[in-house]
């Protein structure tokens, strides 16, 4: 027998609709099948799908590409805390989720929302070919860990960069990100994710448990100021503290509605 689920999309690192990174999300009472859960997402076709189901005084998160469930993302626990806080319980300021990558934690100040993430370590390694040939551009350092970091070498060659998306998605990584110290920000970023099923992500609040220790160690300060240089854009604040990264951003609802399956 089919049933209606309700759906949210929300853009989260940003204050305004159109900006920042679209989420579906989707309050469950109970789980569904992997499979109908992968297939809602693809149907969605946004970079991310969330589906949540309470689990006492916090709520079981998971998230999903058009391809793939995975362990972490930023932008669609945002986007889930904005609907849990606005829609669900509303004034709700702390909501924990438990997740693939632990117990995760939001508080909302007004309407900004920070993500209590872990820090996610990286390496430096040698650049591989592969790697100059999708980017086509001159690569001044190579980390990897969860995703592949490529450094270059300013904010205008992050903004103007065309990749090869086909040479990415050979990489041997969940993603890639390219970075650089920003202009009008501490650093700026881009990340590409086609193995995913992501050729672009708009905005990846995940990338930045990467991006914040590695920046925090070069600019010798803790608290930052990161945009997302992609054709949306996204605005975020990222704060080290020990072996967690605080993320901050904005969200604005797009759309509410019923999905039937």
């Amino acid at each position: 027998m089919a049933q209606e689920i309700s759906l949210y999309q929300v853009d989260a690192f940003t204050s305004e609709v159109f900006g920042g990174n679209p989420a579906a999300i989707c309050p469950l009472e109970v789980w569904l099948d992997d499979a109908l859960l992968q297939s809602i997402a693809a149907e969605n076709n946004l970079s991310e799908t969330a589906f949540f189901v309470r689990d006492g005084d916090d709520f079981h998160l998971r998230w999903f590409t058009p391809g793939a469930e995975v362990d972490l993302c930023g932008h669609a626990t945002l986007a889930t805390s904005y609907v849990i806080s606005t829609y669900l319980e509303p004034g709700r300021d702390l909501i924990g989720f438990q997740s693939k990558s632990g117990r995760l934690e939001v508080t909302r100040n007004g309407d900004l929302y920070t993500l209590d993430f872990p820090v996610l370590k990286s390496e430096v390694v040698e650049c591989p070919q592969l790697l100059r040939d999708a980017l086509k551009i001159e690569v001044v350092g190579t980390l990897d860990g969860m995703d592949m970091i490529a450094l270059v070498r300013d904010a205008a060659a992050v903004r103007d960069l065309k990749p090869d998306i086909g040479r990415i998605a050979e990489l041997d990584t969940r993603g890639l990100i390219v970075t650089a110290r920003g202009d009008d920000c501490d650093f700026v970023s881009r990340f590409f994710a086609p193995k995913q099923g992501v050729p672009e992500d708009p905005v990846t609040g995940s990338a930045h448990c990467l991006l914040a220790p590695l920046w925090a160690e070069k600019l010798g300060k803790t608290k930052m100021t990161a945009r997302q240089l992609s054709a949306r854009g996204g605005e975020l604040i990222v704060e080290l503290k020990g072996d967690r990264v605080l993320i901050s951003g904005r969200a604005a609802p797009y759309m509410i509605g019923t999905i039937t399956v």
